[in-house]
């Protein structure tokens, strides 16, 4: 089997896809070289499970605009080009708003008077670590940062080679949620069989659509609700990878951050199917 990048994502958070995404870790890589990705930059956790050893780590920089009030003279131009409302003019000079601007760089390239440079903003870090046979990556945002984007496709960009590549996504379907499973060859929603379950799922499954991204789901606590979301991927003709039943000892075993596998071990089994499955949709998508 080639090559595989498997995102794991949700419509919300809460369903139990940090656990996934770690389990499906440990189980592929009795086999397999697989590494871990942890793009849920504002709140990563999988090293709570994986409990890396961390080799080294180093920061993540992008360029935002500095403005030299001396050479600017309000013209408005960098105003016109930026579409985040990063930069402004405000009484005759240009004021620059870090927190929205997205490092294009236009504003520097249309700016007549040179007034314009930029300089280079810490943004996090990222971590590079093993867990047994797994490579680990984390990024983490710097607390305040509002732009997580960048630092994701930083910890995507700097993946080992791997047979598997698990992404363990940011929940949502907003900018973090599409930058991580961007360029991925498939997505794993992981879902509770709840109204708030479905209602997200939705949400997934059509932005997934809009990618084009072939997609399977998993229900967490799958004994715990009702029958509507096995009803939704049903008519909607989703593939239902696996159920995975509500358990007591699971539960325990999260909130010691070990491995569930330990409180239920026919995961194994189930998990392990995975890839053939997801390599067969894939295929079968194309």
């Amino acid at each position: 089997m080639s090559s595989l990048t498997i995102a794991i994502a949700s419509g919300k958070g809460g369903t139990g896809k940090t656990t996934l995404a770690t389990t499906l870790a440990q189980v592929l890589s009795d086999k397999r070289a697989v590494s871990l990705l942890d793009c849920d930059v504002e709140e990563p956790n999988a090293h709570i499970f994986l409990k890396p050893v961390i080799e080294r780590r180093e920061t993540v920089e992008v360029p935002v605009p500095q403005v030299d009030e001396q050479l600017c003279n309000g013209c408005g131009q960098c105003d016109e080009i930026c579409q985040f409302n990063a930069i402004v003019t405000v009484s005759g000079t240009a004021m620059v708003f870090e927190q929205l601007c997205h490092s294009c760089g236009g504003c520097v390239r249309v700016c007549p008077q040179q007034a314009i440079s930029e300089r280079q903003k810490n943004i996090g870090q990222i971590e590079y670590g093993h867990s047994a046979a797994i490579q680990v990556v984390t990024g983490t945002l710097t607390i305040g940062e509002a732009m997580a984007p960048p630092l994701i496709r930083a910890v995507k960009d700097n993946a080992a080679a791997a047979d598997i590549t698990i992404v363990d996504c940011p929940p949502g379907t907003s900018c973090p949620m599409i930058t991580a499973v961007h360029g991925c060859d498939f997505a794993v929603l992981v879902t509770e069989p709840t109204p708030f379950g479905l209602h997200d799922l939705r949400l997934a499954v059509d932005t997934l659509r809009q990618l084009e991204i072939p997609f399977g789901v998993v229900i967490n606590r799958a004994d715990s609700g009702d029958e509507r979301v096995c009803a939704y991927c049903r008519t909607e003709k989703i593939p239902l990878l696996a159920q995975i039943p509500h358990s007591r000892a699971v539960a325990a075993a999260y909130s010691r951050g070990d491995s569930i596998l330990d409180a239920m071990p026919q995961l194994r089994d189930t998990l392990g199917a995975l890839p053939e499955e997801i390599t067969r949709l894939t295929r079968s998508s194309q």
